[in-house]
C-alpha cells in the first residue's frame, strides 16, 4: 500500500499531552501532514470515515479493542503502533494483526520518522529488541513444535507428576491432560514418558539434572 507525499497522518492516543507533543514534532517534518487525532476508538472511526489517511499512529492502550481495530484498518491504511508497552508478545501480536511497524514511546522522533519512511516504502519496521525476539521465536518453533500449553504439561510430566497432579496444578481436567499428551506423542514420534523426559531435558524444558522435589 503506497503512501502519497506528504503522508496524511492520524494520531490515535488517549494521552492528550503525548498527542500534542507528537503532533508538534511531526508538523516540523516536510513529509508529514497531520490530518487528525483521536483519544477514543469511536472518535478514530469517525475521523477516518471523513478524512483520507495514509498512515495511522495507533497506541495499543487506546482501548481494549486495539488489536481488532488494527485488523480492520490495516487493509485501508498503513498502521504503525506507537506504544509504551514493550512486552514482545503484545507488540508482535499487533504485527500479526496487520501493523506495519512498532515504535516504543521512549524512542526519539527520528526513530519514528525512520519507521514511517520504511513503512511508506512498503516494508516493515521493528526495533532491534523485537527483531531478536522474533528470530528467537522462529528458532524455537524450528526445534520445538509444541505449543506453550503442551510445553507446560510436558514440563510437569517430565518432573514426575501424574496426569491427575498435572490437571490439578494447571486447573484443567485430567482428560485434557491426556489429550495434550497424546498430541505431544504424535508430534514428537515418541512412545512413553521416559522418552518424553529425555526430550524435555534435551531442548531445555527442564534442566538435565532437574528432578521432582
Amino acid at each position: 500500500m503506497a503512501a502519497s507525499i506528504p503522508w496524511r497522518v492520524v494520531i490515535a492516543d488517549d494521552h492528550a499531552l503525548f498527542r500534542a507533543g507528537l503532533k508538534s514534532l511531526l508538523r516540523l517534518q516536510a513529509e508529514i501532514s497531520v490530518v487528525g487525532e483521536a483519544e477514543r476508538t469511536d472518535e478514530l472511526i469517525s475521523i477516518l470515515a471523513e478524512t483520507p489517511c495514509d498512515i495511522l499512529l495507533l497506541d495499543l492502550g487506546l482501548e481494549r479493542s486495539s488489536l481488532l481495530d488494527i485488523e480492520a484498518l490495516a487493509t485501508r491504511m498503513l498502521v504503525i503502533v506507537v506504544t509504551a508497552n514493550e512486552q514482545p508478545e503484545d507488540a508482535l501480536e499487533a504485527v500479526r494483526a496487520g501493523a506495519r511497524a512498532v515504535v516504543f514511546k521512549r524512542f526519539a522522533i527520528e526513530t519514528l520518522m525512520e519507521a514511517i519512511r520504511v513503512v511508506a516504502e512498503g516494508d516493515v519496521w521493528l526495533p532491534p529488541t523485537l527483531q531478536a525476539h522474533l528470530v528467537q521465536g522462529l528458532r524455537q518453533v524450528a526445534r520445538d513444535p509444541l505449543t506453550a500449553r503442551e510445553r507446560e504439561i510436558v514440563r510437569h510430566v517430565a518432573l514426575g507428576l501424574r496426569n491427575a497432579e498435572v490437571a490439578k496444578k494447571l486447573f484443567i481436567s485430567e482428560q485434557t491432560v491426556k489429550t495434550h499428551l497424546n498430541n505431544v506423542f504424535q508430534k514428537l514420534g515418541i512412545r512413553d514418558r521416559v522418552e518424553l523426559t529425555l526430550y524435555a531435558a534435551r531442548i531445555g524444558i527442564i534442566g538435565v539434572h532437574e528432578r521432582r522435589s
